[in-house]
């Protein structure tokens, strides 16, 4: 029969090993599991500033992330990197499966946070990864010199603009209005690079090219003007990042959970509807979802599970 953990935590973002580091830290018996690298949508940030104690040196996702797994090492929570594909979340021992086995748990955190949402234009599947992107850090070396698009006008599509000026010839964000949504420190920053233009009140409508992209179709949003970027010929491509929001990675709990537009429902202890559940960080109905937000949730429901699995 598998081993029984008093808790179980699925997903390894801020949230998770916030997670992680209170239950090790309370002697309960953790396991985590995440399906990649540890640090979630913040592993793709290339820098990170507004984290309370973070490197005043310069702090990136990877490195933040980084550190806080090694604070769970440090307390005694295993790692298993496997891929979930079911859940069972009622009864008093909860059931996980996936590509490498079977896991039970007595408590589950679930901070399974969320992933990019599509830039929702048309041909983008075929062009994922053939000039469309939506990790400036992963790809940004990849269109050194070229033409870069940001979809987008919040946090990460502003600040991601900024981060891609680094191998950029011209970096162009394109919003469907005509202020920007970012934080006023990050807009400074954007508006004072040169090398940072913006298409105000427009939309990506479509995506053309070859084997790579290399024609962006936007219309504006006022008068409903299209207008066809072109890669320059000696370049033969563009590049498209896009940076329009996210959606809840809640597949798994549909039907087992209620859901508010795809987010999991807590309290303000990070309780669900069904005993021993809980859940954190971007995966749940919140107002803000910033990396110290999601760590207070994870901290929060390490605790809570602790109380309720005293109370068992």
């Amino acid at each position: 029969m598998s081993e029984i953990y008093d808790a179980v935590i699925l997903g390894g973002g801020p949230a998770g090993l916030a997670a992680g580091l209170y239950a090790g830290r309370s002697r309960l018996k953790t396991l985590l599991i995440e399906r990649g690298a540890e640090g979630g949508q913040i592993a793709l940030s290339a820098e990170i500033e507004n984290y309370p104690g973070q490197m005043l040196e310069g702090e990136s996702g990877v490195s933040l992330s980084a550190r806080m797994a090694e604070q769970c090492a440090r307390f005694g929570v295993e790692r298993r990197t496997d891929s979930i594909e079911t859940v069972e979340l009622e009864g008093e021992v909860k059931r996980l499966t996936g590509g490498g086995g079977e896991y039970l748990a007595r408590c589950l955190i679930l901070a399974t946070g969320a992933s990019p949402r599509p830039i929702g234009c048309e041909n983008e599947k075929e062009f994922t990864g053939r000039g469309v992107s939506y990790c400036a850090t992963c790809d940004g070396a990849f269109f050194r010199g070229l033409d870069v698009y940001v979809a987008g006008g919040g946090d990460s599509a502003v600040e991601e603009a900024i981060f891609l000026t680094r191998f950029a010839r011209q970096v162009t964000v394109i919003h469907r209005r005509d202020t920007l949504r970012a934080a006023r420190s990050i807009q400074e920053k954007a508006f004072a690079e040169p090398n940072i233009h913006f298409l105000w009140d427009s939309v990506v409508e479509r995506v053309d090219g070859g084997d790579v992209l290399d024609a962006i179709t936007v219309r504006n949003v006022k008068t409903g003007e299209r207008t066809v970027l072109r890669a320059p010929e000696e370049d033969g491509m563009l590049g498209l990042f896009g940076f329009v929001g996210y959606l809840p990675n809640t597949e798994l709990f549909q039907g087992q959970l209620p859901l508010e537009k795809g987010y999991i429902r807590t309290d303000e202890d990070m309780r669900t509807a069904i005993p021993g559940v809980f859940a954190a960080g971007d995966v749940r109905v919140k107002s803000l979802r910033q990396v110290i937000t999601a760590a207070a949730d994870g901290a929060i429901a390490a605790v809570q599970a602790e109380r309720f699995l005293l109370g068992l």
